[in-house]
């Protein structure tokens, strides 16, 4: 009995002594789903790289898709996802607990859109926020975007992520703006199937936009973990690394300084966002921008 209660204990802990840590994540919408590869990437990492202090990990998908809004509410709970990737918010501070480090270094603060093509030449007439306001944005349902469209007053419709794309050609609205990692990632898996979308080729939207992973305010062992984790990556530059595998093509095709700026506001960053740590956050060539 005595030698079946080690090996069980054997199988139960890391071989440092410490209990398998079991990590859920929010699995994805659509099979062929590229947009969060990063982020797999960078949390299986902040995980390893951990591994001599934290102890071995299992990470595994939720076992159905949620919408952002479920997400908020599961992480929350604890009881089906232990963390998750989302823009940050007061609300979702107050609520969560934030690892505060932008997984994208802030990027998805510049956006690009998606657009009918045959409006390519009314966008070309667009050039301040108050052009923006004749127009209806696209966005999912539950994304925190939405507000900062508000706040801007301009019109902004929503509904769920895989329909967007689609909601162009009918013309529900106007322009689906993207981050710029993601939009043209986002182009080869859904343009072929909606032939009446294109990507606007001459405006930059931009609002700080920071996006963290989140955990349950009950889970700080996790919490704990991927704040070393990912300070220890931005230390031994594979944070970086990781930052340049997946958006320096991207950023090369957008040509962000070829375009024209249109600032947001965004009041919705909280306080204890580090802006003032500048190795954390994307900075394009801004004077080059028009």
């Amino acid at each position: 009995m005595n030698k079946l209660i080690l090996v069980l204990s054997f199988v139960l802990l890391s071989s440092n002594g410490l209990a398998v840590q079991k990590v859920i994540y929010p699995s994805m919408e659509n099979i062929r789903e590229t947009r969060f590869q990063d982020l797999f990437e960078i949390l299986e990492q902040a995980l390893d790289i951990t591994r001599p202090d934290f102890g071995d990990y299992e990470l595994s998908p939720t076992p159905f898709p949620m919408t952002e809004s479920r997400m908020l509410q599961e992480v929350k709970s604890g009881k089906i996802i232990d963390v998750i990737w989302s823009s940050t918010s007061p609300k979702k501070e107050e609520e969560l607990r934030p690892i505060r480090i932008p997984l994208r270094k802030g990027i998805l603060g510049y956006r690009i859109s998606f657009i009918h093509k045959e409006h390519q030449i009314i966008f070309d007439q667009v050039n301040t926020v108050d052009d923006l306001k004749k127009f209806h944005v696209g966005q999912g349902i539950g994304w925190g975007d939405i507000d900062v469209y508000k706040h801007n007053n301009i019109p902004v419709s929503y509904a769920p992520y895989t329909t967007l794309f689609s909601l162009i050609g009918p013309r529900r609205f106007n322009l689906f703006p993207r981050g710029v990692n993601e939009i043209y990632k986002e182009y080869a898996v859904h343009g072929e199937s909606n032939p009446t979308l294109t990507i606007e080729d001459g405006i930059v939207l931009y609002y700080p936009w920071p996006y963290y992973f989140f955990t349950s305010k009950e889970n700080e062992k996790l919490a704990i973990r991927l704040e070393a984790g990912l300070a220890r990556m931005i230390k031994d530059g594979s944070f970086e690394a990781i930052f340049n595998k997946y958006n320096a093509d991207a950023i090369r095709k957008a040509e962000l300084g070829k375009r024209r700026l249109i600032t947001l506001e965004n009041p919705f960053i909280p306080a204890e966002t580090p802006l003032n740590r500048s190795e954390l956050w994307f900075k394009p060539a801004l004077d080059s921008l028009n």
